[in-house]
């Protein structure tokens, strides 16, 4: 039997380091995340602003810790809503099967054809509003892969003999649904879901880069890369530098967790 791959303990370090400083962000930001003060505009990080200020003298530091905390909660929230529509979508195309399946899988292919940030994208300039509703936005376009793996996942298993079993024993198709086939799913369900958080995390920051993610009032790591756009151009390196380098460590942390767990599973298939 082989051995399963490990996880490298850093990357599940600095994960929930980030998350845990984003969840408690109000009470380790140093000052108010959105205080102006006008005397110490573009300050190089220095003892007092470890970070610096930005273009309005708002402390760096404190921005990258609540913006983070409304990035990974649109990340969360987006993740959630899209696992619970694709399980749902893709575990009745399994189940089911036959022409059921089949025009249900044309849907999915058709919007599978469509890159699935520029429907975001769409519906984000049209609904532009609240940080809830962009992650409702992000979470009902954000269902496919799930919806594609559970129904791959759903077709192997309900030929395998226990479920056969259960059928011949007239076990309720809800139970089969829940203990049998949804169950065994889940670490294929597992994966995908790390690999869409990651992608929820891009695509918040890819939309407030734009402009058009959540509201300029509201910080985030993507309205903060927004606004620093212009201070590059004064020299001020450090607004746009570390909600950047928390952005990549994030993605990077989940991404190498994701396929870590991925090839464990491929491994113990084997």
């Amino acid at each position: 039997m082989r051995k399963q791959r490990k996880i490298p303990i850093v990357w599940i370090a600095l994960l929930c380091i980030i998350f845990g400083t984003t969840l408690f962000s109000s009470l380790l930001s140093p000052f108010e995340p959105n205080a102006m003060d006008m005397n110490h505009i573009y300050e190089a990080p220095n003892l007092t602003h470890l970070l610096g200020t930005d273009q309005l003298g708002r402390d760096v530091l404190s921005r990258i810790l609540v913006g983070g905390k409304v990035t990974l909660f649109i990340a969360v929230v987006s993740v959630v809503l899209s696992s619970f529509i694709g399980i749902i979508y893709g575990g009745i195309s399994g189940y089911v099967g036959g022409a059921v399946d089949a025009m249900m899988m044309r849907v999915l292919e058709a919007f599978l054809t469509i890159p699935s940030l520029i429907i975001v994208l769409a519906l984000q300039a049209i609904m532009q509003g609240s940080v809830w509703r962009m992650a409702m936005i992000m979470g009902i376009t954000g269902w496919f892969v799930t919806a594609r793996i559970v129904r791959s996942e759903f077709i192997r298993l309900k030929d395998m003999e226990f479920v056969q079993m259960a059928k011949m024993f007239r076990t309720p198709m809800w139970k089969i649904l829940f203990s049998h086939l949804l169950r065994n799913s889940l670490p294929a369900i597992f994966v995908v879901t790390i690999f869409n958080f990651a992608g929820a995390i891009f695509t918040e920051v890819s939309l407030s880069f734009l402009g058009i993610g959540v509201p300029p009032a509201i910080p985030s790591w993507g309205t903060m890369l927004y606004t620093a756009q212009n201070d590059l151009l004064v020299g001020a390196w450090w607004i746009g530098l570390f909600p950047g380098l928390m952005i990549f460590i994030t993605i990077l942390c989940v991404q190498v967790i994701g396929s870590t767990i991925k090839k464990g599973g491929e491994r113990a298939h084997v």
